[in-house]
């Protein structure tokens, strides 16, 4: 099996000797280039074709590491890109979301959740996570609380289990019932029955109603347009 190739971008030089460190001890990780601004992070991924990149947000400008993102996905959208941050500011992870990062790593956090993060975003298996889902609710905090606006919708999203996100996503990019339960290795009952704890989870009759509500408010681009990314493992 083929190494996670790695860029570990941040301007601190001890932070990226630690990442280097941490990842270099894994036997299917390579930290294959190391960068110290946003300018260069392009650079060492136009040089080394990196499956993911791990980058910080204030380099040589407060946002260069979001313009660096933009930038790589435009040309290689292929990467995977997850941020390193010390702040959780809202505003900033929305924008960097924005731009095409799939997760972000508090610098602080435990190995084995850096380790996850990268495993997860290199194999396609980022689901919302309920933090994730809060950092949206955040930008949209003054819509109405009612049925069929945003902010209720991403509410719900965030309640959902991992195995309910992902038969929803397949559901959108328009899977069957037969075909997801296929791909799952599951009966059908099966997937019929989640989709009935989705539906109660929504307070909604029909998958049809659910999903032309996803679509009339494009849940799924605010989540990085990982709706065309993401599919049922």
């Amino acid at each position: 099996m083929d190494s996670i190739r790695i860029v570990v971008a941040d301007d601190i030089e001890d932070i990226r000797n630690y990442f280097r460190m941490i990842l270099d001890r894994e036997t299917d990780i390579e930290v294959i280039a190391m960068a110290g601004s946003g300018e260069e992070a392009v650079e060492v991924v136009r040089e080394g074709s990196p499956d993911v990149v791990l980058m910080d947000i204030e380099m040589e400008t407060p946002l260069a590491g979001i313009d660096a993102i933009g930038r790589i996905k435009a040309e290689w959208p292929e990467v995977k890109i997850i941020v390193l941050t010390i702040h959780e500011e809202d505003d900033v992870l929305f924008q960097a979301y924005g731009a095409g990062a799939v997760d972000y790593i508090v610098k602080t956090s435990s190995i084995a959740d850096i380790l996850n993060s990268i495993r997860s975003a290199h194999r396609d298996r980022l689901y919302m996570r309920p933090e994730i889902a809060e950092k949206i609710l955040g930008e949209f905090s003054k819509l109405q609380n009612e049925k069929n606006s945003l902010i209720y919708t991403l509410n719900i999203m965030s309640r959902l289990t991992d195995s309910e996100f992902a038969i929803l996503t397949s559901v959108y990019e328009g899977a069957t019932y037969k075909e997801i339960a296929k791909s799952r290795y599951v009966e059908e009952v099966t997937i019929r029955t989640q989709v009935n704890k989705i539906l109660k989870k929504f307070k909604m009759r029909s998958m049809k109603e659910v999903m032309g509500s996803l679509h009339e408010l494009k849940v799924f681009d605010i989540y990085k347009r990982r709706a065309q990314e993401l599919g049922v493992k």
